[in-house]
């Protein structure tokens, strides 16, 4: 399934019903006056917010959404049918926004949320109501209101506890597969993933907690180089960044000098994305001259503690996710445990 996370589409709610101009005729009831029934209820569009949906794919070519109208009133002072409302499903994490305007609409955030997007037309009157002691016989009614419109813009925002972000090729989705039952396409080379990935992550205790593997960041992503602002914007969502590097392409002479492009792309798309809390993780132990150029980079980095780990092999990762399970679900105590912080500190001293 292609993943697609953004769609404009249009939205009309359904039309009321026009009201009936009618009069009761029956044999032996000379005068028996209006019975024109009202018109009835347009179908509302609601959008409703779904886990059974991941992607906006559904939109993919169906573009044009309606509603039906309302039922005409009828005589014998029969109202019109209220339609019924159509429903549009949409995945968590989807921001409705007004195509026109500009305005966001809502947010759709939480699972089985409903809200009314486009409202029906109310139905006419029919005229029935219009009779008074002085005019008796009316002889018109209303029609029905028409329902809402709306061009809208639907932008799929992913939700995740995690969210993994880094240069390409940087073993993001070796990590996921590792820690979770996600299967992302791995390879030696960048750009592997094209699509966001999710895992759910079963920790040792605690509720499960959600990762999800961004597509690689490049110099200039938030000026739309690479897959740039495109995915950016997913990172917006995820409530702790784990900042994953290359430990085997680190730079002797400036070992820093990837962690801090990255950021700068951060900082580039928003200020808030910047400050986000971040857990820096060196990737890639198994390979030559990592633990030289790992001490490198702790020496002059400000981020206490790093963790070392290899996704191919599994080193340090259970470390890893222990802590990621202690901020996620709360614990008091946040460093890694005895062992994780002894080597990371031997490592320091070096």
């Amino acid at each position: 399934m292609k993943f697609i996370d953004e769609v404009s589409i249009f939205v009309k709610a359904g039309d009321g019903g026009r009201g009936c101009v009618s009069f009761r005729r029956e044999k032996f009831i000379p005068k028996g006056g209006p019975d024109g029934g009202d018109g009835g209820k347009g179908g509302d569009i609601i959008i409703l917010t779904t886990s059974r949906r991941r992607t906006l794919y559904q939109f993919r070519y169906k573009k044009i959404f309606k509603a039906k109208n309302g039922g005409y009133g009828e005589g014998n002072n029969r109202a019109g049918k209220k339609s019924d409302d159509l429903i549009i499903e949409v995945p968590p994490g989807t921001v409705i926004v007004n195509a026109d305007t500009g305005e966001t609409i809502k947010d759709c955030i939480i699972d089985g949320e409903t809200f009314i997007v486009a409202k029906g037309g109310i139905g006419g009157q029919g005229n029935k109501r219009f009779a008074t002691s002085t005019h008796r016989a009316p002889r018109f009614a209303q029609p029905g209101m028409p329902g809402e419109s709306f061009n809208l813009h639907l932008d799929l925002k992913l939700l995740a506890d995690v969210g993994i972000i880094g240069f390409p090729n940087a073993g993001k989705s070796t990590l996921i597969s590792r820690i979770s039952s996600a299967r992302p396409k791995v390879a030696d080379y960048p750009f592997t993933t094209l699509t966001p990935n999710l895992g759910v992550v079963t920790p040792d205790w605690g509720e499960p907690f959600v990762v999800a593997d961004t597509p690689g960041l490049i110099e200039g992503a938030h000026e739309g180089s690479g897959l740039g602002i495109k995915f950016l914007r997913h990172i917006e969502r995820n409530r702790i960044l784990l900042h994953l590097i290359d430990c085997a392409a680190i730079d002797s002479d400036d070992p820093l000098k990837a962690y801090h492009a990255i950021n700068h792309e951060l900082a580039g798309f928003s200020p808030q994305l910047a400050e986000k809390q971040q857990i820096v993780v060196l990737n890639k132990m198994d390979m030559p001259d990592t633990e030289e150029r790992a001490a490198a980079f702790i020496a002059v980095s400000d981020q206490a503690p790093v963790y070392l780990i290899s996704a191919a092999t599994g080193r340090g990762v259970d470390v890893l996710v222990q802590e990621l399970n202690k901020i996620i679900n709360g614990s008091s105590d946040k460093s890694v445990n005895e062992s994780g912080m002894d080597y990371y500190s031997n490592l320091r001293s070096r």
